[in-house]
């Protein structure tokens, strides 16, 4: 939507408790009330007012740039996060301090839940689904949890993610031990069926509207209970995670969104420093990383022009950074399905940090 082509007119009152907010577009009444200069990048900004709840607004009130004193970095800061550059890194790249980075990240975050929540209501629910759990950490190794993700065997089309906090598990020292006792004791143990929670919160999105579907995974426990709770007709195979993971392979879709993750993500890289401090944070960098896989990178880099996207029949070409940041998209108009409405009001808390912000602007976003 670009607000500077002539003949521009708002499409909807921004207002959430104004009736013609979600609806009644066609006998929406407003007016111009006046107009300011921008201060970055100056150009003249009109404002209207709704002749029905009476609240103001203007034309940057639908931008992607709402509020933001730079309205460049958006675009670029979309693909250095996706280059594997950490958040300090951006930040001395553009000139800019580390918390307008991590806040530009998080509004970034939010707005391709929403980007991707408004794809999903026009999506034909996939026949055919790979599963897995992505483990990382957050904080410390003593937080591990699980990135639950959900791909389209098909198109390669990267259809949903929730988390699952875990136990620190495998080889440690008697002091590790120690550590992680004290630790548990502060803060509270994570509940041992939160894969099978995760998981089901993500198979209820991704099979919602279909009688039947296919579910490829591992040999992960958790998953078969998980699977006995969707109200369809679930088709379950199992490949060993030993197998050879090559594109012979059953899971090759989702195995290869693991590699992207781990080559595209800074946080995620073996042996990073730059390790993610909250699931929350993890949880928008990698909601952004399934918008760029979805609609902007070829599906093969060495193949034809078509994304997963287009290849799912919900676009029409390649789109690019500006195509996906064009224009806002408000929260109270687009439904978030299972945990996103929490990462969204970034309520997910990490325990072991004292000070975990929320969201809680209503008219910006």
């Amino acid at each position: 939507m670009n607000t500077r082509r002539p003949g521009w007119r708002p499409p909807h009152c921004p207002n959430p408790n104004c009736k013609y907010h979600n609806g009644f577009t066609d006998s929406w009444r407003y007016k111009r009330k006046g107009w300011y200069m921008r201060l970055a990048r100056p150009r003249r900004i009109q404002r209207y007012t709704c002749l029905d709840c009476g609240r103001t607004f203007s034309s940057q009130t639908f931008s992607t740039t709402y509020w933001q004193r730079i309205p460049s970095l958006d675009t670029k800061i979309f693909m250095m996060t996706v280059g594997c550059m950490a958040n300090r890194q951006i930040a001395r790249a553009l000139g800019v301090a580390p918390a307008t980075v991590d806040r530009h990240i998080s509004r970034l975050g939010r707005h391709c839940m929403l980007f991707h929540a408004r794809m999903m209501e026009g999506m034909t629910a996939s026949s055919t689904i790979a599963i897995d759990g992505f483990e990382t950490f957050e904080f410390s190794q003593y937080y591990p949890f699980h990135h639950n993700v959900a791909v389209d065997v098909d198109t390669g089309f990267f259809l949903y993610h929730t988390d699952s906090p875990l136990r620190r598990k495998g080889r440690m020292t008697d002091h590790q031990k120690r550590r992680r006792s004290e630790l548990e004791a502060k803060y509270g143990r994570p509940d041992p069926r939160a894969v099978s929670k995760g998981i089901t919160n993500l198979l209820e999105v991704v099979t919602r509207g279909r009688a039947a579907v296919t579910i490829r995974s591992d040999e992960h426990r958790s998953y078969p209970p998980a699977m006995k709770k969707l109200g369809c007709a679930v088709r379950h195979q199992v490949t060993s995670s030993k197998d050879r993971r090559d594109r012979r392979n059953p899971l090759w879709e989702v195995n290869l969104l693991d590699l992207l993750i781990r080559h595209g993500t800074a946080a995620h890289k073996r042996e990073t420093i730059a390790w993610p401090k909250r699931r929350q944070g993890s949880a928008e960098r990698l909601t952004i990383l399934q918008v760029w896989r979805n609609v902007i990178k070829r599906r093969w880099e060495k193949g034809p022009p078509e994304s997963p996207a287009m290849l799912k029949g919900l676009t029409a070409r390649l789109l690019t950074v500006r195509d996906v940041l064009q224009e806002r998209l408000f929260r109270t108009r687009i439904e978030l399905l299972g945990p996103w409405h929490r990462y969204y009001d970034r309520a997910t808390e990490t325990p072991a940090l004292g000070v975990n912000r929320r969201h809680e602007l209503k008219y910006a976003y």
